[in-house]
């Protein structure tokens, strides 16, 4: 998605853009499912809130509508076999021991997140040594209960559809602040799962794609840029060549960009 409302936006100032695509679709972690029995369901990033002005403010450009997620009846946590129904944005825990855990989770991910700024968060104190620990390792650090760590791995996979040992903790700690903190992040009213769009958030996408039309090259995985000569050279894996870039945005998941 990042890199088609970047080619929209050289689009409409005026600029000649190609988009290359690596897989045959559009919509990136967004991917809207279709077919007679759901009409349509979304697979990857569904939901926007208050606070996430560029995406609302991008569809209603687009002419695409949203409407509010339900939230009348109340939530289920299903695990290991047993449904547990519940209000709020976190679902209950009984054990003393297990509450506090958790309590300590969501505290000391909100409390490091207000250690990286927001605009340069590669200046936040420890960014160094937190973009080098994972997820993954940070939660096996500051969670003592299995059920802590279940339901902060189960989060991290929500929010940015990945694995814990995908995703660097400086990068997704911030990503966390941005949204308002954890609970805004998780919570529907008033907060990141408040509304969906009317026939999906691949949409989004579908959309920039009509408007830039045969600019958009799909199934094209660059292999290689060329930076040597006058022009930048980008090579795709089906050996096209294209020669008359002067600059190139390259849209990458954070950890493929380690790669």
């Amino acid at each position: 998605l990042s890199n088609k409302s970047t080619a929209k936006l050289l689009h409409d100032s005026g600029l000649n853009v190609i988009v290359l695509e690596a897989q045959n679709r559009v919509g990136g972690r967004t991917y809207t499912l279709r077919n007679e029995k759901v009409k349509y369901v979304d697979l990857g990033g569904s939901y926007v809130g208050p606070t996430q002005n560029r995406i609302l403010r991008l569809a209603k450009e687009l002419g695409l509508e949203t409407y509010k997620v339900n939230e009348v009846e109340r939530l289920i946590h299903h695990v290991k076999g047993k449904s547990y129904p519940f209000r709020g944005p976190f679902p209950p825990v009984w054990n003393p021991i297990v509450y506090l855990d958790h309590n300590n989770l969501w505290r000391t991910m909100d409390d490091m997140g207000q250690e990286i700024p927001s605009d340069a968060p590669w200046k936040a104190p420890l960014a160094e040594e937190w973009d080098r620990m994972t997820m993954k390792e940070l939660l096996d650090k500051i969670c003592w209960t299995k059920s802590a760590k279940q339901l902060a791995t189960l989060f991290v996979n929500l929010c940015v559809t990945a694995e814990t040992h995908e995703v660097s903790a400086l990068w997704f700690l911030w990503y966390v602040k941005q949204c308002g903190g954890t609970t805004r992040i998780i919570s529907t009213t008033k907060g990141g799962q408040e509304r969906k769009f009317v026939g999906g958030s691949g949409q989004v996408s579908e959309r920039i794609m009509e408007l830039l039309g045969d600019r958009v090259k799909l199934e094209r995985p660059v292999i290689s840029i060329d930076y040597t000569g006058e022009n930048i050279l980008v090579k795709t894996l089906n050996l096209t060549w294209l020669s008359t870039l002067f600059h190139q945005f390259l849209s990458l998941w954070p950890s493929q960009s380690l790669e």
